[in-house]
């Protein structure tokens, strides 16, 4: 869950890293100096006020820093530095020798792309095949995924068969037998899939599109 004081932390943790207070970083942005007071974030009524995406959005801009930058520090306080990660097409990805039986890339038939914001070392990225996630992702489309991040209802995942099938996928349902996949595309139908079928299955934690 979003919380009210890591949403602030992260304000204070950015503009901290560019060597700014919270009002210096307020007046970059274009912002009233005020605007991340700490008297600012709950009212005299003891109500939290959150900082809006629009303030959000100007203070990235004004810094140059990404997103998942933000992101970070909502959720361990710590800034991660862009790194190298390895990306394949899909098609390749179905083939042998390029995971480990955990679902880890290996081998060296990689390239590579710069990533911000992953602290697993095993993360990896998947360049998007076929239609059956538009509108949300659509051909030709990255997305970087986490083999240590677990997996909830509700997640966007990629998933590869026994069979060397790998897929993107919206994890539905998911019980001790099998799991229930789901696409954004209407005109494909959803899949159930025993879990002995699936090699390994990892959640897709970044899009750059």
């Amino acid at each position: 869950m979003l919380k009210h004081g890591d949403v602030w932390r992260a304000v204070d943790k950015l503009a901290a890293a560019y060597g700014l207070s919270a009002s210096g970083l307020a007046r970059k942005a274009g912002l009233d100096p005020t605007t991340f007071n700490k008297s600012k974030r709950v009212t005299r009524e003891g109500k939290l006020r959150w900082p809006s995406t629009e303030s959000i959005a100007k203070i990235l801009k004004a810094t140059g820093a990404e997103l998942q930058e933000f992101i970070a520090y909502i959720e361990n306080g710590e800034r991660t530095a862009p790194r190298n990660v390895p990306l394949i097409g899909f098609a390749q990805a179905g083939a042998q020798g390029f995971f480990d039986d955990a679902g880890y890339p290996t081998g060296g038939g990689w390239d590579e792309i710069s990533f911000p914001g992953s602290t697993d070392p095993h993360a990896f990225a998947l360049e998007i095949s076929g239609d059956s996630m538009e509108p949300v992702f659509r051909d030709g489309d990255i997305v970087v995924v986490s083999p240590e991040s677990g997996v909830r209802r509700g997640d966007r995942v990629v998933v590869k068969t026994h069979e060397g099938e790998v897929m993107a996928k919206v994890l539905k349902r998911k019980s001790a037998q099998r799991i229930e996949l789901g696409s954004f595309n209407p005109a494909h139908a959803d899949r159930e899939i025993q879990l002995s079928d699936i090699e390994w299955i990892a959640r897709i934690i970044w899009a750059a599109q």
